[in-house]
């Protein structure tokens, strides 16, 4: 399936596309560990990876059954995440967009990813996005990254406790911030959005 162009280029855009073209790839292919870890956790059903990159954790959904949309705003990234998922024999649906202006579709997802790509703004649409009892897996840097590598802007890396609080009205399974010495600093949180009945 062609990747579908949502919005407009812009310098983000071309940065990633840079990027992706500059490696044959930037990511290895298996899924991020905090997700294999806790998989079965996850209800099964329809699921959102955002800014998926290459696909590794979309191709890892699908694998186990779920039916996946993956999102990025490179591209090649996307091209390449869709041969991969024909490769291994499953289904993904990527399309291209920006994420600082997209809206997800309110009540669609069970499940909706988020690993290593931080925009504030977008909190609000992945709480609207998930369906009553759906999941949020969401792992990203902290501001202790800032001693080790890349990023080291502070607008992209979390406070303490921050993602905890972003979910705060989500019921909380797991979370953790963790700190490898030399490596990075992320932290990590799995919730579940409240079901109509409370």
């Amino acid at each position: 399936m062609a990747a579908h162009r949502a919005v407009t280029p812009t310098d983000d855009r071309a940065y990633w596309e840079a990027k992706y073209c500059s490696q044959e790839r930037i990511f290895k292919p298996k899924p991020v560990p905090f997700l294999r870890k806790h998989v079965k956790l996850l209800p099964r059903g329809r699921a959102l990876d955002l800014a998926m990159g290459e696909g590794r954790n979309a191709i890892f959904l699908a694998q186990h059954g779920f039916v996946v949309d993956g999102c990025d705003i490179a591209e090649v990234a996307v091209r390449r995440c869709l041969a991969r998922a024909q490769e291994l024999g499953v289904r993904v649906r990527g399309f291209v967009v920006d994420l600082t202006t997209y809206t997800i579709p309110a009540s669609v997802y069970d499940v909706i990813l988020c690993f290593y790509y931080l925009e504030r703004s977008l909190i609000p649409h992945v709480k609207r996005g998930l369906r009553p009892g759906g999941m949020i897996v969401y792992e990203t840097f902290t501001i202790e990254q800032m001693k080790y590598w890349q990023p080291r802007n502070p607008a992209y890396l979390l406070q303490p406790n921050e993602l905890l609080h972003l979910f705060q009205d989500f019921h909380i399974l797991i979370y953790r911030e963790l700190d490898y010495t030399g490596k990075k600093a992320i932290a990590s949180l799995i919730a579940q959005k409240p079901t109509e009945d409370g």
